[in-house]
């Protein structure tokens, strides 16, 4: 039986995940800053019998995630695997970006999961134990225009977890890397906003956003998502890089064996912004 912490697991594929977690027959420990998301969840799990410890809380609350790990750490005393899902998107042409807002993002998706890492790796280095598994994107290796910081955020995920992979090894402390292209979920919706009039990237967005949104339409959905990243917790030797879905798998694969030039033509037309 598995301990699993689990971040952003109110809705979407972090739920699905945690869902399944708690159906092969282990623990589920998580949060979400979503109150009403974790209450249901909650209700969900303890309907079908399902040992979990849930809290509301924002990845951002550096002192309320050293007290979650205590409370985790005091009721079940140890954590086998911790998958750092919380995110989220952000949309736009650089020129025209809030930097505020940017800045943010980039607190969520990047100080949010080595917040909730760090806080864990002492437990397993203790234990010689671990795995620390981080939801990233097919834009932490191949950026997408409009997606500057969105894309900023997620290399920079990716050079943390590779970085300290280095350091956690002798430990026998593992990490993976969980790369999406697109989920069929809302969370592009949100986000997808046209530039104001008279800007001079306005119709390029508009291209784009039309483009992004019917791939959106024949994207995995979240259950299927959430059964491929299951599979990564679950493993004993997971694999570091894990594309799941088709789109993915293609984008990484031309990344890295085709010219720049040939990428960019595949990547313009691909949206529809050449």
């Amino acid at each position: 039986m598995q301990v699993v912490v689990i971040t952003g697991l109110a809705q979407g594929m972090g739920r699905e995940v945690a869902l399944k977690v708690a159906a092969a027959g282990d623990v589920v420990a998580g949060f979400d800053v979503d109150s009403k998301g974790v209450e249901s969840l909650r209700a969900e799990l303890q309907a079908k019998g399902c040992d979990a410890l849930l809290t509301t809380l924002d990845v951002c609350d550096r002192p309320g995630i050293l007290a979650f790990r205590d409370e985790v750490l005091s009721k079940y005393r140890r954590v086998d695997t911790v998958l750092s899902n919380v995110g989220i998107g952000f949309f736009g042409p650089f020129e025209e970006v809030d930097l505020e807002k940017a800045n943010r993002c980039l607190e969520i998706n990047v100080i949010g999961p080595a917040a909730i890492f760090q806080a864990f790796v002492p437990g397993m280095r203790e234990r010689r134990s671990g795995k620390l598994v981080a939801v990233s994107s097919l834009v932490g290796q191949v950026p997408f225009p409009f997606e500057s910081i969105y894309s900023a955020s997620k290399f920079a995920l990716e050079g943390m977890v590779l970085s300290l992979r280095y350091e956690l090894e002798p430990f026998a402390i593992q990490v993976a890397l969980i790369q999406p292209a697109q989920v069929s979920t809302s969370f592009a919706a949100k986000i997808h906003t046209l530039p104001p009039e008279g800007s001079p990237y306005r119709e390029r967005v508009r291209r784009f956003i039309a483009r992004d949104e019917e791939l959106i339409k024949g994207a995995i959905d979240p259950s299927t998502a959430a059964e491929r990243i299951f599979g990564v917790v679950a493993a004993a030797r997971p694999k570091l890089h894990n594309p799941i879905d088709a789109q993915s798998r293609l984008f990484l694969a031309l990344n890295r064996f085709l010219p720049r030039r040939v990428r960019d033509e595949i990547l313009l037309r691909q949206m529809d912004i050449r």
